[in-house]
């Protein structure tokens, strides 16, 4: 409220009497927003933030920015807080008449309670949903704004050389070789197969990516269809049935790769918004280590290690974590500096 500035404070006085909906409406004041919605709080985290996203959306905004509601005088702990506030944003998101509401935000200032939510988000990833949309993908979507691609992507068929093979029926009668070709065709059909994989990490598929999947199906007996337009995409492939289930498996676990590296961006990105690790540069400046090593640093000084390997401009370097130093194998030291950004918040 101090930061917000006396408007908003009169605002609060005069609207004091009028919140039989369990909030009042001001403006932003000196902070950057243009609206402040003023909760009255009790323990019912999530009918709370529920009405607040109702009230964005009636009213047409574009983006809410919430704190770990409850978790201060309150007393809530922030597992608990956690879980009903995503609880409120699922329930809503889900929703097919929210048109408006692109982004939503938490603000966490505290490391523990950043990983409470982080965890309470993991636990809806892991509990195995058949929606098209992935708990992890929505949660993402809303708290850094939906995606809005550039291009369509189109499916697309992996180029394969077929060899060709031509039967020639020789019979007494004409019945003899309908039978035969029927025959053979039963036979070819028995030894068919198609699966098809559906997941969102498909989307994040590359060069690298494709690459494997054409030797796959240079390898293999199958025939292997990327279908982009679908959501979630999906991959069907098709051939032999041994050699269907045996690239099955090949791709099932590139999709996992490729969801633990986005996981770990995620966690990444959240934690970069609390804690930025910084190495002395040559101007005596300082430089900001990318997000991935700035977890590993971070974590490491949550779990008391003594000592990480890093790699500052492709170079090997050995971190004393104590003395906040970093060495390579010539000797050179660079110093460190760990910056929490809700320093004076």
């Amino acid at each position: 409220m101090d930061a917000a500035g006396s408007q908003v404070t009169q605002e609060c006085a005069q609207y004091a009497g009028q919140h039989e909906s369990g909030f009042i409406t001001t403006q932003g004041g000196n902070l950057l927003c243009n609206k402040i919605i003023h909760l009255i709080t009790g323990n019912q985290v999530k009918s709370e933030v529920s009405k607040v996203l109702h009230e964005c959306e009636r009213r047409r905004y574009k983006s809410v920015a919430f704190p770990a509601i409850g978790t201060g005088q309150a007393g809530l702990s922030s597992a608990k807080v956690a879980d009903e506030m995503l609880d409120a944003i699922v329930e809503f998101a889900r929703q097919k008449s929210v048109q408006h509401l692109q982004a939503i935000k938490i603000v966490i200032f505290q490391t523990n309670m950043l990983m409470d939510f982080y965890e309470s988000m993991k636990k809806r990833e892991d509990s195995g949903s058949s929606t098209t949309e992935s708990w992890l993908s929505m949660f993402k979507s809303f708290f850094w704004g939906r995606k809005q691609s550039s291009e369509k992507k189109k499916s697309m068929i992996l180029e394969k050389k077929v060899n060709i093979v031509t039967f020639q029926i020789c019979g007494k009668s004409q019945e003899k070789v309908d039978a035969t070709e029927s025959w053979i065709k039963d036979l070819i059909l028995k030894e068919q197969f198609e699966s098809t994989i559906s997941d969102e990490a498909i989307e994040y598929f590359d060069e690298t990516q494709f690459a494997i999947l054409e030797d796959l199906q240079r390898g293999k007996q199958v025939d292997i269809e990327i279908l982009n337009t679908f959501s979630p995409p999906q991959i069907k492939i098709s051939g032999i049935s041994r050699d269907v289930c045996s690239v099955c498996l090949e791709v099932q676990e590139m999709v996992k790769k490729i969801k633990a590296t986005e996981e770990e961006q995620f966690k990444a990105e959240l934690l970069y918004n609390l804690v930025e690790w910084r190495y002395l540069g040559s101007n005596d400046s300082f430089v900001a280590f990318d997000k991935l090593t700035n977890m590993q640093l971070e974590h490491a000084r949550m779990a008391g290690k003594q000592y990480l390997n890093v790699r500052i401009k492709n170079k090997n370097y050995k971190v004393d974590m104590n003395a906040r130093k970093a060495t390579n194998d010539r000797g050179k030291t660079k110093i460190l500096q760990r910056v929490a950004k809700d320093e004076g918040k």
